[in-house]
């Protein structure tokens, strides 16, 4: 292991085949040490948003980081990131990135990181989706004149588990009055059987927008049962569509279902 390796106190877990390698950094509190005047103004993740993971799609997402030198960013030389709480990270590293010069002093940087999930539950000692939640990232940058700073903690940000929400609504169509059944699932992605389970003991808005509306509101909220599943009545008073609404939590990602519409007769 490098020098910088050993001051990040990062272990590599070689994924199978050997077709790519996970990190693995222990948590601690930040951290930078280096030497020279460059350093880290600015660090943007996913562009601003969660970074999302399922069972199947490979997932890939920038790191912008911002570079102060007097005599001119050079590069990014190490970059990674893992969960703050436990150390664990399964997002793969290509070794390279791109710098964008905004003035003779700060460039930005760009890395791509990625994860296939059929990597993750050999990344890790420990039931993969508790990876998920706040994670951190660190990076190891260089300026033009040899400068080189080390940072364990340049940035926060979520890896969510994915979810996923349906809603049917019956009778279709419902006399006006009536009463109408809404009934939905909210399932999450599991990352050690790469497969989607039921999210129970989670609150869930109904939500309606009438024909020819155009926003939808919320009517009453339901907790999901032990299986993740959704069921509640409500009066039909006008033509419509019903769907569900989930805001996500620090683990798992915000999702909303496709509407269903329902007519009167």
């Amino acid at each position: 292991m490098d020098q910088q390796g050993r001051n990040m106190r990062h272990r590599l877990w070689a994924v199978a085949g050997g077709a790519a390698a996970l990190a693995l950094l222990t948590a601690t509190g930040a951290h930078a040490e280096g030497e020279g005047d460059i350093r880290v103004t600015k660090t943007v993740v996913n562009k601003g948003g969660n970074v999302i993971v399922g069972t199947a799609q490979t997932v890939t997402f920038p790191i912008a980081v911002t570079i102060k030198d007097d005599s001119g960013a050079k590069k990014i030389t190490h970059l990674s990131t893992f969960n703050k709480s436990n150390g664990y990270g399964f997002f793969s590293w290509n070794h390279d990135s791109s710098c964008v010069r905004k003035t003779s002093t700060t460039s930005v940087c760009t890395g791509t990181m990625t994860v296939d999930p059929a990597w993750i539950a050999d990344s890790d000692d420990i039931d993969s989706n508790r990876v998920a939640g706040v994670w951190v990232v660190a990076a190891t940058v260089n300026a033009n004149d040899g400068d080189y700073w080390i940072y364990d903690d340049i940035a926060e940000y979520k890896v969510k588990r994915a979810a996923q929400l349906t809603t049917d609504a019956s009778p279709e169509p419902v006399a006006k009055g009536a009463q109408l059944t809404v009934k939905g699932k909210l399932s999450r992605a599991n990352w050690e059987d790469l497969k989607y389970h039921g999210y129970p003991g989670q609150t869930v808005r109904l939500q309606f927008r009438a024909a020819g509306a155009a926003h939808y509101g919320t009517v009453k909220t339901v907790k999901t049962d032990n299986l993740g599943r959704l069921s509640t009545k409500v009066t039909a008073t006008a033509a419509g569509s019903w769907r569900w609404y989930f805001p996500g939590t620090t683990t798992t990602s915000l999702k909303v279902s496709a509407g269903d519409a329902v007519a009167l007769r």
